[in-house]
């Protein structure tokens, strides 16, 4: 059985943090995609996206390249974000 994400943290209490965010029609489906794959809601995933976001911009920023590997074929790919 595929362990559940949504389970897997639990949310700290809210620290007042808000904001208002208009989405962009992909971006807006793409959330709606990850809703229905993850059963997480929309401020978890927002949050993990900006958590995630935050490491990813510091490991570059320090030298480091973001790759994803094929397990099934060994084929790495370097993403790059702008």
């Amino acid at each position: 059985m595929t362990p559940d994400p949504a389970r897997q943290f639990s949310r700290p209490p809210a620290s007042g943090g808000r904001i208002t965010v208009s989405l962009i029609p992909a971006a807006e489906d793409h959330l709606r995609r990850l809703q229905e794959r993850t059963n997480m809601s929309k401020t978890d995933l927002v949050n993990r996206a900006i958590t995630s976001h935050e490491f990813i911009d510091a490991q570059i920023r320090a030298g480091r390249e973001l790759m994803v590997r094929d397990s099934g074929t060994g084929e790495t790919r370097i993403i790059w974000l702008f």
